[in-house]
């Protein structure tokens, strides 16, 4: 009868601890399930570009802007470029926040892109500026969108052959109400107002619709020659009569007409950047992205689906993807 007892009271014990860990799983299932998903943020892998002059631990930061700039997140682990708006704000932001990085390098290579993108971006890089010296070198082009954030930085460095200036603002539609009359195709709009269809191309645009866009681009471009005239210290009326009609500028021409500080190479802009911050011995750094689970799976499901499809690549470089009746600060000639 003992053994009885105590086999009986094993029994009970063993039910009672799966009882608990069912109760306790589904406690934690609930509570997971109401508490929203929050994506880390991603942490950037150091790579090194410059060696050390000592044993200093200073570091100097290198960050890449590549591509239109455009509102959106990284791409993802195949993708080639520089980090993106989001990317390249949070990699500011992890530089500017790790005690051993004395100075950023913010190394452009873009034609511009949407005004409210070229804005984020010229406002994190100032955020920067505020905890440490940000330094932009201006690789192949930083025209308009691209000179617009380097506009943030304490200091601008451009090779004599970069391509960059363009200051002013595009917005572009296509009309294609005479073809419609051609092929004797038409379209019903139903509006709330005068103005909320003022973009379609499916009818002659009136002539205060064409004075209300223009005006909406004459907002955008006041701002960014504000933000020219404080950055580099120029009078507004001399930049609207001068050098802010839209014209792409040389490094060297860009030099000449105080856009930018200085006329050499990266390692040009490493220099400085130790001078800024008296950080002569520290070793220069390039940020990279670590590729996460999500990243690699995305990947494989492209590779997978891309499996039997032909691809023409056009550079987005070449031939930028722009939304029509979107307002961005790019040279006109990108504009197809």
């Amino acid at each position: 009868m003992k053994s009885k007892g105590i086999g009986c009271l094993i029994i009970f014990l063993i039910v009672a601890l799966v009882l608990s860990v069912m109760f306790n799983f589904v406690g934690l299932v609930a509570m997971v399930g109401s508490v929203p998903y929050v994506r880390p943020k991603p942490t950037y892998a150091e790579v090194l570009e410059q060696d050390a002059l000592s044993n200093s631990k200073d570091k100097i930061v290198q960050i890449d802007m590549e591509g239109i700039i455009a509102s959106g997140s990284a791409g993802g682990l195949f993708s080639s470029g520089g980090l993106g708006v989001e990317g390249v704000k949070r990699a500011l932001e992890q530089a500017a926040s790790d005690s051993d990085v004395r100075a950023i390098v913010l190394k452009v290579n873009s034609p511009g892109g949407e005004v409210t993108a070229s804005d984020t971006l010229y406002n994190a890089v100032k955020e920067a500026k505020k905890k440490k010296p940000v330094v932009v070198y201006m690789d192949s082009m930083a025209a308009s969108g691209g000179y617009y954030l380097a506009c943030g930085a304490s200091k601008i460095v451009a090779n004599e052959t970069t391509l960059t200036g363009s200051i002013g603002v595009i917005i572009q539609t296509l009309n294609y109400s005479q073809t419609f009359d051609k092929v004797g195709l038409q379209t019903m709009t139903f509006a709330s107002g005068a103005f909320k269809d003022s973009l379609s191309g499916s009818r002659p645009m009136r002539d205060d619709e064409k004075a209300y866009i223009q005006s909406l681009v004459t907002q955008m471009y006041n701002k960014f020659l504000g933000i020219v005239s404080e950055a580099r210290g120029i009078d507004i009326e001399t930049l609207k009569n001068g050098i802010a009609d839209g014209r792409v500028l040389t490094g060297k021409e860009a030099l000449e007409k105080k856009l930018v500080d200085k006329v050499g190479y990266v390692e040009d802009a490493y220099a400085l950047a130790k001078e800024l911050s008296s950080s002569a011995n520290a070793m220069v750094v390039r940020y990279q992205r670590s590729p996460g689970l999500g990243d690699i799976f995305g990947a494989l499901g492209e590779s997978q689906a891309s499996r039997g499809t032909l691809k023409i690549d056009v550079s987005e470089r070449l031939l930028p993807r722009l939304e029509a009746g979107r307002m961005y600060l790019l040279p006109s000639h990108m504009v197809p």
